[in-house]
């Protein structure tokens, strides 16, 4: 079966919500990330923040319902949950910096088989700027990379960074359409396989050395 794009960041965003657990303080990057909010399961307790100045994030808003003045980091329109609170960006960076946030999924343009991230764009030459990424990857607890697994045919998940580092050694998880990958100091293991690809196919469209365990998880 062949996924769609809007299929695929649903699925990569549906997957990232099973790792997180009740109770956490999450901080969700943009584009992509920001999905994973619709996923949570019916009585868990995710607390989504945004770096922008906001504890308490909840779903997309329907159709029609958007408040213009409620967005997220990356302007994209968010609803609010009962509770939730607006601050300043030297709290919202307090709060990240602080040790307070569980885990922070963001996405990556590359990222490499030691968990190094590069996830921002080369001034004068793409668009976006590095954004928080920095602080964040650094301050939360855990870094979870959700992305797609290739762009244009292009392999994200290399040996080595090429383009500059947004941070060093500091990605935990990697999930993609195509795979769950987990950075250990050994390498990259290999932990599940999706149901849309196969271990052959993550081999052929992935650089970086990747370690197999027998176990590994093959979704059906």
């Amino acid at each position: 079966m062949e996924l769609d794009k809007k299929q695929v960041r649903e699925y990569i965003a549906r997957r990232v919500a099973q790792e997180l657990k009740d109770g956490y303080v999450v901080n969700l990057g943009i584009g992509l990330p920001t999905l994973v909010a619709n996923y949570i399961p019916e009585g868990m307790s995710v607390t989504f923040q945004s770096e922008n100045g906001i504890i308490g994030v909840g779903p997309a808003p329907a159709p029609g319902e958007e408040d213009k003045d409620i967005v997220n980091a990356g302007g994209g329109f968010v609803t609010v949950l009962p509770g939730a609170q607006f601050f300043d960006s030297c709290t919202s960076f307090g709060i990240i910096r602080g040790g307070h946030v569980d885990a922070t999924v963001l996405g990556a343009l590359e990222v490499d088989q030691e968990g190094n991230l590069a996830n921002w764009m080369v001034p004068g030459k793409m668009v976006p700027g590095m954004g928080g990424a920095m602080d964040l990857v650094v301050g939360a607890n855990q870094v979870i990379v959700a992305m797609e697994h290739t762009s244009r045919g292009k392999v994200k998940i290399v040996k080595k960074c090429q383009l500059p580092l947004t941070a060093a050694k500091e990605v935990n998880l990697i999930i993609t359409e195509k795979c769950v990958l987990e950075v250990t100091p050994e390498g990259l293991v290999l932990r599940e396989v999706s149901p849309y690809s196969s271990i052959e196919d993550v081999k052929a469209t992935t650089e970086a050395d990747l370690i197999i365990p027998e176990d590994v998880k093959i979704l059906r």
